[in-house]
């Protein structure tokens, strides 16, 4: 009885927690032609992953703009930390070595409000000293492209602070 109580009021909590999470700003995230993209998962059930964790980190940082404005991000191309080495019938594996093989990603952006786009612009990310420093990320899937994500947002899309 007191467990059913515990996961209803947990249940109550998470659901205020994320409504109102998403109450100031929101994301809209595309993917261009992921087929011509340099390096993206070749397993369909990879890709998607690889799309919702990247559009849910950018739902995420999107939160941090001001109430009713809209991050658009359209992703140009992709090139993932790492090289790939196929394997079939299983999954193929991505190893990272620290060399040449650094994440890229292109991509296309606007901040709307109310219908007017506030600010736009065509970013190339590229971090090729990747494994170095501390990634808050580091247990996670496409942690280096995350923390890169987060980089390009604090420098290019908050607000300059007054």
């Amino acid at each position: 009885m007191k467990t059913s109580a515990w996961k209803a009021a947990a249940a109550i909590i998470f659901t205020v927690a994320a409504t109102s999470a998403g109450a100031g700003a929101e994301a809209n995230v595309s993917y261009l032609n992921t087929a011509e993209m340099t390096d993206v998962p070749r397993h369909p059930k990879d890709l998607e992953s690889m799309e919702y964790t990247f559009t849910e980190q950018l739902k995420q940082l999107s939160d941090r703009l001001p109430a009713g404005q809209v991050l658009k991000v359209e992703f140009l191309d992709i090139d993932l930390a790492g090289d790939v080495f196929p394997r079939v019938p299983v999954r193929d594996i991505r190893v990272t070595k620290g060399q040449a093989d650094w994440p890229r990603i292109h991509l296309r952006y606007s901040i709307e409000q109310d219908g007017k786009v506030l600010r736009s612009g065509e970013s190339k990310l590229a971090d090729p000293n990747y494994q170095m420093g501390v990634n808050m990320y580091s247990q996670e899937l496409y942690a280096y492209e995350k923390q890169m994500l987060d980089a390009w947002f604090r420098k290019e899309i908050l607000p300059p602070k007054r």
